[in-house]
């Protein structure tokens, strides 16, 4: 039998066929390759979401003083008044105590000059807002934010701009985070109290006193009156105050 010879067409065909092979193999396998950029992808860490601050805690109010000594811290508010206030200065330097005034800014407005004297017998300044609204806390940031930034205004005209503004007290104790957080961005402290004999109100002497007496422990914070209306049963009580805290072994000192 004669032997078939390839004549080279089907040599060409067989190697067309070869080649095409071996290109759909090499494909298939790199088809079952994983993606390297999908790959790096699955391996990294997916995007954070964005995490929220919490809000920021508000300062505390000072309401005692963190001490065990007996010291106490006396402050008069709503002055200053022309005649009331330089009363209480007197009987401060007589038994050598000192205060903090917190300060309302229409009163301030008033009697600059008493505002130095405060200053100048070594008292502490306190923002006690401009109008004493006791409904501030209900109003909107910008009032609040208006009503601690004039003030604190008017108090430096009146004292210097090198007198500190330390301290800010709510009319009437009504604090809430706005007022306390707006008073802390204008580096104020909020200012509270632990001890009210509500001389605002005109009780009479003995009952001032007596208040003051029960309710006083180490680190009081002490509120008193030498704005806002007659402060002359306040005088009066203070005189009778101050000697009996001395005898008690007290000292005066500034909050916080």
């Amino acid at each position: 039998m004669r032997s078939q010879v390839l004549r080279p067409p089907y040599v060409y065909r067989w190697a067309v066929l070869i080649a095409s092979t071996v290109l759909l193999v090499a494909l298939a396998l790199q088809a079952l390759q994983p993606d390297p950029v999908v790959a790096d992808r699955a391996n990294v860490a997916p995007s954070a979401a964005p995490v929220r601050k919490p809000a920021p805690v508000a300062p505390d109010v000072v309401r005692q003083l963190r001490t065990t000594d007996k010291v106490v811290a006396l402050t008069f508010d709503d002055g200053p008044h022309q005649d009331y206030t330089r009363q209480v200065l007197e009987v401060l330097a007589d038994h050598h105590a000192v205060a903090t005034f917190c300060m309302v800014g229409k009163q301030v407005r008033e009697h600059p000059d008493v505002v130095r004297e405060v200053v100048d017998a070594g008292m502490r300044l306190c923002n006690h807002t401009v109008s004493h609204d006791e409904q501030l806390s209900r109003r909107s940031a910008a009032a609040i934010e208006r009503e601690l930034v004039e003030a604190s205004d008017l108090l430096r005209d009146a004292a210097g701009d090198d007198v500190g503004i330390r301290y800010f007290r709510a009319p009437g104790g009504n604090w809430t985070p706005t007022l306390e957080h707006t008073a802390a961005r204008h580096g104020m402290r909020p200012l509270g109290w632990s001890v009210d004999p509500r001389d605002w109100s005109r009780p009479g002497v003995a009952k001032i006193v007596a208040a003051v007496r029960q309710n006083v422990r180490p680190g009081s914070v002490i509120l008193l009156h030498d704005g806002g209306g007659r402060r002359d049963q306040t005088v009066a009580a203070l005189r009778i105050l101050l000697p009996w805290l001395a005898g008690q072994g007290y000292r005066f000192d500034f909050p916080g």
